[in-house]
């Protein structure tokens, strides 16, 4: 029996080569070429040739377009994330750690969905119908009517949506799915990259909501070719410490809302749980101020959040230390040099550590002031007072650059009852009897340089 031709496909790019390199020829990253079998000559009529249909060229302004249709899943976190709720024919995938909450939460929404006149369906091919069952069931879902089908194959399961025509689907996973037209083993590159593109041609023609759930890889990127993420409408990543109770549900691509949008989830025995306040997670409760903490307003997506930003400065050697949790450490060097350039801060010989309350990534430059002032807090062992807080970008010069919506910033943080706040001199009230209604009870310090927030901070003290 002659033996099949091997060929071997880059996991990132999806390109293919004869014989095994150390190095893609493609994209040039380094040990990602997988061992497969080739895949016999294409046919003469080309298999993907049912999902192009022919379309005739039209001018922009003559195409009818009318606000998409939303369908609320019933878990308020979850549609702030979509952008207000699933859209009709719209390919969601979804990514997380094993055991994060990903078949929970989307189990959850069917069901809600379900109940309230949407039909659903679940494909899983994890777990067999009895496993999803007795989950349904420690979750407190009695009585659901939530369709299951166990099934793995890609043609099986677009024919039972044919039949079925559920509003929403659940793909639990994309990478256990597989096609009888490619004789690669299911999870490879080519078959997450065939079967996600007939499910998302299958949504965009039969009007089915499609979700796929994805696996991550060690670096928690999900696994396969990144051509998954460019094909789909909404990408959904499941963060969170699984030691923790709370998990947040990110969107880093929205075709029909805004990126970077969070949802923060809480996990109890009775599945994940919408948080509505979730500023009380990320902060502290201090019955007195201490040393090395100040108080930050981010924006998540549309969601201002207040975040403890917490910073210790102690005693180093020759080489002390800087490290950050949830922070860019690269940036923390940058504001210390800023730090001690331009308000005479030094801390050469001091090993520094920034952290983020609560798990939560800072990516934004908002964040420079408030770790600043945290370290400068930390450094002389004197506490900042109590309900207050600062953001604002800090520049190389010395100068604190405004924040994007500064105003709602400030108005969260007056909601909740704090008293004290630093901010950019451009963010800052313009006055006015509304203005007044609306911060009530908030002091506010404008300030253009670092050395002017680090004055009024000792003023304050």
């Amino acid at each position: 029996m002659a033996k099949d031709k091997t060929v071997y496909t880059c996991t990132e790019c999806g390109g293919s080569t004869p014989k095994w390199q150390g190095k893609c020829p493609n994209c040039g990253a380094w040990n990602t070429l997988i061992e497969g079998v080739a895949e016999p000559s294409a046919p003469t009529r080309n298999r993907f040739a049912s999902l192009a249909p022919p379309s005739e060229v039209a001018v922009l302004a003559d195409i009818e377009a009318a606000e998409v249709p939303r369908t609320p899943t019933g878990i308020d976190e979850l549609d702030r994330v979509l952008g207000g709720g699933i859209v009709e024919g719209g390919v969601i995938l979804i990514g997380g750690d094993p055991g994060i909450g990903k078949s929970t939460l989307l189990l959850q929404a069917l069901d809600g969905l379900q109940r309230g006149g949407v039909p659903t369906l679940y494909v899983t091919g994890e777990e067999s119908g009895a496993q999803v069952a007795l989950r349904s069931r420690r979750l407190g879902l009695d009585n659901s009517q939530v369709k299951v089908l166990a099934e793995i194959q890609l043609e099986k399961i677009q024919a039972t949506i044919a039949a079925q025509q559920p509003a929403v689907a659940v793909i639990d996973s994309i990478q256990t799915v597989y096609s009888d037209q490619l004789t690669s083993a299911p999870g490879s590159v080519a078959q997450v990259r065939e079967c996600a593109a007939h499910l998302t041609r299958a949504a965009k023609s039969g009007g089915t909501t499609i979700v796929l759930v994805g696996h991550v890889t060690k670096e928690g990127a999900l696994a396969g070719p990144r051509v998954l993420e460019h094909m789909v409408d909404t990408v959904l990543y499941f963060e969170g410490d699984t030691h923790s109770s709370f998990r947040l549900v990110r969107a880093i691509k929205n075709r029909f809302g805004a990126v970077n949008e969070i949802g923060v989830f809480a996990m109890t025995e009775k599945g994940l749980k919408g948080v509505a306040n979730p500023s009380a997670i990320f902060l502290s409760q201090h019955s007195e101020p201490v040393p090395g903490s100040c108080v930050l307003v981010t924006l998540e997506g549309t969601r201002p959040l207040l975040v403890e930003i917490q910073a210790l400065v102690d005693s180093g050697g020759p080489s002390p230390r800087r490290l950050s949790v949830g922070l860019d450490r690269d940036r923390l060097a940058m504001l210390l040099a800023v730090l001690h350039r331009h308000a005479g801060v030094a801390c050469m010989d001091q090993d520094v550590f920034v952290n983020a309350v609560g798990g939560v990534r800072i990516s934004e430059p908002a964040a420079d002031l408030a770790v600043m002032l945290a370290i400068a807090s930390s450094l002389r062992g004197r506490a900042l007072p109590k309900g207050f807080l600062a953001f604002g970008e800090v520049g190389l010069a010395g100068e604190v650059r405004p924040a994007p919506r500064g105003q709602e910033r400030l108005r969260e943080a007056a909601k909740l009852g704090f008293s004290v706040a630093i901010v950019p001199k451009a963010n800052a009230p313009r006055g006015g009897k509304a203005s007044a209604r609306e911060f009530e009870g908030l002091t506010i310090h404008p300030v253009e340089r670092i050395e002017e927030a680090l004055e009024v901070v000792r003023g304050l003290a």
